[in-house]
């Protein structure tokens, strides 16, 4: 199990921790789109986000997904993740690459810009629920911060961190979320989020090997209970199934023109970039089964 997330609780059961390892996962997302290096940070930190969010509100099947909508050159970030940490996601502009800021990091508030944080969760009601929330720093974390604090109503501190080697696969990628809990005093949150700050940074920690169960303790304390270790992946849910019913929703004229011009048709999932070949004569079964 290389990439997976952790639960955990400090001894006074006042502050609830997530942490996440996912340097296989952002890779695969990084192949598959071939993203470049602020890109790639701007996608994998929104997808460890969106999977610190599942573990912490979803149940059974249900299902979150995150739309980062900043005006950055990056542009639209869209990641879906499930209640059992599948998680998929893309970025509108793939191919950006910013000079790093003074300190050497990938400048990712100037390539995710100004704009809004929705999340909206499907837990298999009615309706799904949306909330939606300024991107007050464009870091994502931050951001996913103040979105806990304003629609979940949740004080939260989160971490988020991807490392893009030169050739733009990624050396490491990880985060954190604490959650303090109803009975958490003051002073017990001030004396956290001291040793927080005083942590090196997140990639750092992370490229020296650091695991979500030693960044637990570091952060709670050696005292601290895991209560909880599960598996996360890149995984998509598209298939050919899914393809042909979207193709039976199209106008006749439009299938027709397909048929006729194209020969067949070729759709790609945006979120994982798999391709599905339709011949000839299977959209002509297709407009068939529309007329009938």
């Amino acid at each position: 199990m290389n990439d997976y997330l952790i639960k955990a609780i400090d001894k006074t059961k006042n502050l609830r921790f997530l942490a996440i390892t996912a340097k296989d996962l952002v890779n695969e997302a990084q192949k598959r789109h071939d993203t470049w290096s602020a890109s790639s940070a701007v996608l994998g930190r929104t997808m460890i986000g969106s999977l610190l969010l599942a573990g912490a509100l979803l149940k059974d099947k249900d299902e979150l997904t995150v739309r980062l909508l900043g005006n950055g050159p990056v542009g639209a970030c869209v990641v879906t993740a499930k209640a059992d940490l599948k998680v998929k996601g893309f970025v509108q502009n793939p191919h950006i690459a910013l000079p790093p800021r003074k300190d050497g990091h990938i400048d990712v508030a100037k390539a995710v810009g100004q704009g809004w944080l929705q999340v909206t969760k499907d837990l298999g009601l009615n309706k799904p629920y949306t909330g939606e929330v300024p991107i007050v720093s464009g870091e994502i974390a931050e951001d996913f911060t103040y979105y806990l604090a304003k629609s979940e109503q949740i004080p939260s501190a989160v971490g988020l961190s991807v490392f893009v080697e030169p050739n733009n696969s990624i050396g490491a990628a990880g985060g954190f979320m604490m959650q303090a809990l109803p009975g958490a005093s003051d002073e017990l949150l001030a004396k956290v989020e001291k040793k927080i700050k005083q942590l090196p940074h997140l990639s750092t920690l992370l490229l020296d090997g650091l695991t979500p169960e030693k960044l637990a303790e570091q952060i709670l304390g050696d005292d601290c209970k895991i209560l909880d270790k599960q598996e996360v992946a890149f995984a998509c849910d598209c298939s050919k199934e899914k393809y042909t019913d979207i193709l039976k929703t199209l106008k006749p004229a439009d299938l027709k023109e397909m048929i006729e011009k194209d020969h067949g048709a070729e759709l790609v999932c945006r979120f994982c970039k798999n391709k599905y070949h339709f011949s000839e004569d299977e959209l002509k079964k297709i407009l068939a089964e529309q007329k009938d």
